[in-house]
């Protein structure tokens, strides 16, 4: 007797999205996890990987690049992909499909999420087409920033291709514009334009190469700042609210994403490496790097262990061949790690299981 199995299709439209529910027909991920012995990481900081939890039929979910996730407060973990048939994938921790949807966005980049008077939203953008998308979290589009060259922020000829977005306690909205003219550009909470601070430069301090995400450090709480990766200078940058840079953490050999806080510590990706005699940016390199509430490296999953020698941090490098680019970190309740990866061959996001 042939058992055959039941797939439910919803396929809802609106306002510009298309939202996906429980659809067939879903990749069959093993019955049990399959975590790895090997234990990455250091210090407090170790994790198992569960490298098949994202997966899904790519012929129905398929995805260039894991750019970026984020977790809501249900507990869903909410991944943008640069792909136009589902830019925006939603799981549970188990690794579930629980909902896709799109806006077509063929370089979907950067998401953020927060919340606007007990309502969740998203931040989206999208560098090649220099686009700043404020969303519902099903993917309704609410409003989208002008483009700085038609509200006296950029000349014509300036290159914006913004790559992230952080938003601040009173609602003012952050983008870097990491892939073009290399400034944060601050917008009040209705998009009208406030100032640009930054631009391009290898030497001045208070400048960026590829500013490639910006977040609100909260570790403060009274004095909340924007931490700004320069990722061609291997470093974070911070800033006060109102652009006034403070100081550097320099990361020697980390070509950094976005900053990721959660609690006292900093996660993030790093996207490409260095090998020794070698200290140009390379491909198919890459690890997470963990810092504490002192900004100082604790942890480097799949990197070498941070060390430093008369208080200067050491150069770091990948050690083990688990990671290509890592280009976000997700932190979920129990402090496990989900780990989203550009130019990997379409892979859907790994689990870091604390240890």
């Amino acid at each position: 007797m042939t058992s055959r199995r039941k797939f439910l299709k919803n396929t809802i439209l609106g306002s510009g999205a298309v939202m996906t529910a429980s659809v067939f027909p879903f990749y069959i991920k093993p019955s049990k996890p399959r975590i790895e012995p090997e234990i990455l990481g250091h210090g407090d900081f170790t994790y198992r990987i569960e490298r098949e939890w994202g997966n899904l039929n790519p012929s129905n979910y398929p995805v260039n690049n894991c750019h970026e996730m984020v977790m809501d407060r249900k507990g869903r973990l909410i991944m943008l992909t640069d792909h136009p048939k589902n830019n925006v994938l939603i799981y549970d921790t188990a690794g579930k499909l629980m909902e896709s949807w799109t806006l077509e966005l063929p370089g979907a980049h950067g998401l953020s999420i927060v919340d606007e008077g007990g309502t969740e939203i998203l931040f989206i953008t999208d560098p090649g087409q220099g686009r700043v998308l404020k969303t519902t979290l099903d993917g309704r589009l609410i409003m989208e920033l002008d483009h700085p060259s038609t509200i006296g922020a950029y000349d014509k000829n300036n290159a914006y291709r913004p790559t992230e977005t952080a938003i601040a306690p009173n609602g003012d909205i952050y983008v870097a514009d990491g892939y073009g003219s290399q400034f944060i550009l601050q917008y009040d909470a209705q998009g009208k334009f406030i100032r640009k601070f930054g631009g391009d430069s290898f030497l001045q301090l208070d400048k960026f190469k590829q500013v490639h995400g910006v977040a609100i450090d909260y570790r403060d709480p009274s004095n909340p700042t924007l931490i700004c990766s320069a990722r061609i200078k291997n470093t974070f940058k911070r800033f006060s609210l109102d652009g006034k840079h403070l100081e550097d953490f320099y990361l020697p050999g980390a070509f950094i994403s976005r900053p990721v806080l959660d609690g006292e510590n900093l996660y993030c990706g790093v996207c490409f490496g260095m090998t020794e005699g070698n200290y140009n940016m390379q491909l198919n390199r890459g690890f997470v790097t963990i810092l504490d509430k002192n900004n100082k490296v604790v942890s480097n999953p799949g990197g070498t262990a941070p060390e430093y020698i008369d208080g200067k941090l050491q150069l770091m490098m990948q050690e083990k061949p688990i990671f290509k680019h890592c280009h976000d970190v997700c932190v979920d309740g129990d402090k496990n790690l989900y780990v989203c990866q550009w130019n990997a061959g379409g892979i859907y996001p790994y689990k870091l299981h604390r240890v």
